[in-house]
């Protein structure tokens, strides 16, 4: 029947088969990083914001330094202007605390980032530059 090098002849073969599939690279998947939504809108009903006052606020964001850490329509150092106004309704109240969030500085609003305080801002310009923010919303 099967001499014995033709035994030998097969069982090297079948030790070398199963070695180099043993030794095939295999393509791992690399976990698939999932985008999260960082806005988490607030429910709530906008009031609209006249034309005027968003250019008013739009020229007092323009001569301070908020270009340095937001951009309008991506993240950067901080939220993207439209972003803020996907989070917040268009409301006195949230106009105002955002004014006093400006000139106090805040936290953990957005993450990791911390917005600096504006102390030399009146309370009147931040909102109407709040007011130039949340009018972005779509």
């Amino acid at each position: 029947m099967f001499k014995k090098n033709d035994l030998f002849f097969i069982g090297c073969s079948l030790f070398v088969l199963c070695y180099l599939s043993g030794c095939v690279s295999k393509t791992e998947k690399k976990p698939v990083r999932e985008t999260v939504d960082y806005i988490h809108p607030i429910s709530g009903e906008s009031d609209s914001i006249p034309v005027e006052i968003a250019r008013q606020g739009e020229v007092l964001i323009s001569y301070s330094d908020c270009y340095s850490c937001h951009k309008v329509d991506q993240r950067s150092m901080g939220p993207a202007f439209t972003d803020i106004a996907k989070r917040y309704p268009v409301n006195p109240i949230y106009i105002e605390m955002l004014g006093r969030k400006i000139i106090n500085g805040g936290n953990r609003s957005w993450g990791y980032s911390v917005m600096a305080p504006h102390p030399q801002l009146s309370l009147e310009h931040t909102k109407l530059m709040v007011s130039y923010i949340l009018s972005l919303r779509k």
